[in-house]
């Protein structure tokens, strides 16, 4: 990697460590919206949204902001393992192990760089 693209990287990484996702801000803004016109309770919701990230792969950024919300909704990991032994039988096991596998570094980045999930916008 080049000097220039270094710096580049580490700008924008720095940036995002200091909370500024507009993207993701953007990304979240949607799922809230999303939400209020599905007519579901924030529980089904993260659970559907949950099941859905499992069936199409989902990026563990993707995990981060419906890990967010599951935790504003009291989904707790007993309900979000639930959903994946609902889904082993249909989607496979690769899948499954893939899907934990992208919650965990979902999990483990939102440590690294507090702020990055944006919070929930005030009713």
């Amino acid at each position: 990697m080049t000097d220039t693209a270094q710096n580049t990287a580490d700008n924008v990484l720095d940036r995002v460590a200091q909370g500024d996702t507009p993207v993701l801000d953007e990304l979240f803004a949607m799922q809230l919206d999303a939400l209020e016109r599905s007519g579901l309770d924030p529980r089904t919701y993260v659970l559907v949204r949950l099941a859905a990230l499992v069936a199409m792969d989902g990026p563990p950024a993707s995990y981060a902001i419906t890990i967010g919300a599951a935790a504003d909704a009291d989904v707790t990991l007993e309900d979000a393992q639930a959903v994946l032994v609902a889904l082993a039988p249909l989607v496979g096991t690769a899948r499954i192990t893939a899907a934990a596998g992208n919650a965990a570094r979902a999990i483990m980045g939102a440590a690294m760089m507090p702020g990055v999930v944006p919070e929930p916008r005030p009713a």
